[in-house]
Parts: C-alpha cells; structure tokens; sequence
C-alpha cells in the first residue's frame, strides 16, 4: 500500500497530533484548493488532506450501524514490550504538548483501553485512541 489518506478539518492540528505519535512530514503539497501533506512513520505513509468548511466525522468507534472505513492499525510489535506503558508514556506527551501548544494539541482520548485479545491463533495486545478529529486509530502488538 503506498499510504492511506486522512480528510482533517485542520491540518496543523493533524500534522502536531501524528508527529506525537512519531510521524515526520515527508512532502507538503496541494490537492486541487487545499493543503495536503505525506507523512511517514510507524512503518506506513498517511496523507492528511485539510478540508474547507469541514462537517464532523461520523462516529465509526462507537456507532454499532456505521459502515465504511473503521481505523487504521498500527503493529507496535517491534517498537514495544507493553503496550499499557508505552500508551502511558505516549497520554503523558500529550498531555505535556496540550499545556505547551493547547492551541494545537489535546490531550490525547483514549477509546479503548490495552486489553488482550485472541485473533485467529494469536494472542494481541489491543487498544484505540482517536486522532485530532476523532477517527479511531488502533495500536496492537503480538503477545504470542
């Protein structure tokens, strides 16, 4: 997959979110009328696409009735040992970066809490945070 492309009501707000996360700004350009930018890291490319007079998202995480694109999945495997520290460490950068920017940054939401999961024959890790706009984001890692 070459990236996965990300519409944001606010472009700044995006790109501070995801280089929090450890995202680098690989190639700013513009798409038709608006501001759009590749950004690398976490093993993949996104691309936030800022759009004018924006509605807000529909809500994918909690609405049981939603259909369409869920979340992007991030394997931590080879980042982390435990995925309860590092979302940990990752709330308290937040936090910090929401005292320093709050005009930028939020302190980070969590959705779902790191919890174990069986899929298929493995055991994950687990767990959901939303991103400046409140799309959901998964972070997993392979226990066994």
């Amino acid at each position: 997959m070459h990236h996965a492309s990300i519409r944001t009501s606010n472009i700044h707000r995006a790109i501070a979110f995801y280089e929090l996360l450890g995202f680098v700004v690989h190639e700013r350009f513009t798409t038709g009328y608006t501001l759009a930018c590749w950004m690398q890291g976490l093993n993949g490319r996104i691309e936030l696409i800022q759009i004018p007079q924006p509605k807000p998202a529909p809500d994918a995480f909690h609405d049981e009735h939603y259909v369409g694109y869920y979340h992007l999945s991030f394997d931590l495997t080879a980042t982390t040992n435990d995925l309860p520290t590092w979302l940990h460490t990752l709330q308290q950068t937040f936090e910090q970066a929401s005292q320093d920017r709050p005009e930028q940054v939020q302190p980070l939401k969590i959705l779902l809490e790191p919890e174990q999961q069986m899929i298929g024959d493995r055991v994950y890790e687990v767990a959901f945070i939303a991103d400046a706009d409140g799309l959901p984001l998964e972070f997993i890692r392979v226990i066994n």
